[in-house]
């Protein structure tokens, strides 16, 4: 058990830096081998990145798709990685992914359920129009009892007055549908009446899905084993002894404290989205001179990584795309905060197109929030800032809404005083608002338009495969992702780059045992989740494609070090 007759010393056999999914992966499979386990966090709630995102993994052979091989697999990742393809961590992941599951569901608080989600480019060799993702069900945060305040909020912008939507398809179509299905309406009056219920007796909602419920359950069971997550405690230096990591220096409100690691240490600090110095040199767009707002925890400042470095670690700035791209908004939310709106969903429906300062489109906007990160980064490196505006008519702003602008009957008025959504009642009045070219905007649309009143997108194919359609509008036809922009006024909104994590990190060896730039490994140092460098080389195949990987390395790192640990005994 843990040792603390020092309060400011802390002995275990493994000490992991991060609270989010696969941190706590590793937390759970090692204390579940037998191990003791202390999690440091920095911020005074848990949950990381994880509490703030979509709760999506992506984990091919895990039961839904029984026409599915391994074959299709290493083929898919092996066209999405081209280079950067690592056979040898691409069959661990898919071998054992699923047993990561069937381990959580079994002997945790851990529960999936099933997402009709295909993968990002469903058309490309090994790819499939459903079948890889699963979604953290939802979960009654109670269960966490006294820890339940300490659980990281989701993102204001991405709720309802406090109220997460699933990332489940279905859930958010009763959204859209509720003035027009009778189905629909009774289903958003019961989730609002029980969230308001919820606030007034807990002050926040303690029915929570996505991310926030994977971040809980995960927490939930490192909390369920007595592994003590220590929140507002900073990792400040790896301890190393002849070449061993033995620990770690942190910092609480109580000054410095020792943890000593018999065994490992683990970082797992979300990589490094907010570490401005390393972002500066890996972002194409920040060495322009252009901006970037990330919706990621501020905390996310590369501690893991740049402790990694200071212990001997290779980290280098390798891929091309060294984050999960994601076009957001600045959003005004009163009083001085500001927030980021991540674009998820507009830009899937009919009627929405993203243009460019000199009012042309420039991709298909029903893409991969990646792909259309990364097509917007290529096309602006001529301009004066990397940034599209989505644009729609009255008709499609009221039924779909824009960015962080909610559907009518929903008041639009506070965001046309703020600047966040611009109106003109023609185009070139709304371009002029916008600071992009009239001209071209007003030749963008009549093109757009010829071809979008019966449903097609020759310059760009939108709604062209699964993925395309899956998060558009099923009953606009002919093309759910297609339609014209016909009725003034017409809106606006600014888009800028931003990330959902970084993809480059620590180099490590398949099991996580992170690397000299000799390739030889640090004695009982491991790396996981976005401190890691992603199997995916810098591209995004599918809904969950973090998560996924995450949460598998973290159980097969910690599998590892329990095994090592019990050689160790065995030849003791």
């Amino acid at each position: 058990m843990l040792k603390q007759e020092n309060p400011r010393s802390i002995e275990c056999d493994v000490v992991i830096v991060g609270s989010g999914a696969a941190g706590l992966a590793a937390a759970v499979t090692a204390r579940k081998r037998g191990l003791d386990v202390v999690v440091l966090e920095k911020e005074p709630v848990f949950g990381g990145t994880t509490a703030l995102s979509g709760g999506v993994l992506w984990i091919p052979l895990s039961g839904q798709n029984p026409a599915d091989t391994v074959q299709a697999v290493h083929r898919y990742l092996m066209g999405e990685t081209g280079s950067y393809y690592d056979a040898a961590a691409v069959s661990v992941f898919i071998e054992q992914g699923p047993k990561m599951v069937e381990f959580f569901e079994r002997e945790t608080a851990m529960q999936f359920v099933p997402t009709r989600y295909p993968d990002y480019h469903p058309d490309a060799p090994g790819g499939v129009d459903i079948g890889r993702s699963i979604l953290a069900k939802p979960y009654d945060i109670r269960g966490l009892g006294k820890n339940m305040s300490r659980l990281k909020r989701p993102l204001k912008t991405i709720t309802f007055m406090g109220m997460m939507f699933n990332s489940s398809n279905a859930d958010l179509q009763h959204f859209f549908r509720a003035t027009k299905s009778l189905t629909s309406f009774l289903y958003v009056a019961r989730r609002l009446a029980t969230h308001m219920k919820e606030l007034l007796v807990y002050r926040r909602g303690i029915n929570v899905t996505s991310g926030n419920a994977l971040a809980a359950r995960m927490a939930q069971s490192a909390l369920d084993l007595d592994v003590p997550i220590l929140t507002s405690t900073r990792a400040s230096q790896v301890l190393m002894d002849g070449g061993r990591a033995v620990g770690l220096l942190a910092v609480d409100a109580g000054g410095e404290r020792r943890i000593n690691a018999r065994q490992a240490v683990v970082l797992a600090a979300g990589g490094f989205p907010h570490d401005v110095k390393r972002i500066a040199q890996a972002y194409p767009h920040l060495r322009r001179g252009h901006a970037h707002l990330s919706p990621t925890p501020l905390g996310n400042t590369g501690d893991g990584v740049n402790m990694a470095e200071e212990a001997g670690a290779a980290v280098d700035i390798r891929l091309k795309d060294a984050a999960a791209w994601m076009p957001v908004s600045r959003v005004d939310l009163g009083a001085g905060e500001v927030g980021v709106f991540p674009h998820l969903l507009d830009r899937y429906k009919p009627g929405v197109i993203g243009v460019l300062e000199n009012g042309l489109r420039f991709t298909n906007e029903s893409n991969s929030y990646h792909d259309v990160g990364a097509a917007m980064v290529a096309a602006c490196a001529g301009f004066a800032q990397t940034a599209m505006w989505l644009v729609c008519d009255k008709s499609t702003l009221a039924k779909y809404g824009l960015g962080y602008v909610k559907p009518s009957p929903m008041p639009i008025g506070r965001f046309l005083r703020n600047g966040y959504l611009l109106e003109g009642r023609t185009l070139a009045e709304l371009a002029q608002k916008a600071g992009i070219d009239p001209a071209g905007l007003e030749a963008t649309v009549q093109a757009f338009n010829r071809t979008a009143v019966h449903g097609q997108d020759p310059a760009f194919g939108r709604g062209s495969t699964a993925f395309n359609r899956y998060l558009a509008d099923a009953e606009h036809q002919p093309n759910p992702c297609v339609g014209p922009l016909q009725h003034g006024p017409f809106y606006a909104v600014k888009v800028v780059m931003g990330d959902l994590g970084t993809f480059d990190g620590v180099r490590t060896s398949v099991t996580g045992a992170v690397l000299r730039h000799d390739g030889s490994a640090i004695d009982g140092l491991y790396a996981v989740g976005n401190d890691r460098a992603s199997i995916m080389g810098g591209n995004y195949p599918g809904a969950g494609i973090t998560h996924g990987p995450n949460m598998t390395f973290g159980y097969v790192t910690a599998n590892h070090i329990a095994d090592l640990a019990r050689q160790g005994r065995a030849g003791a």
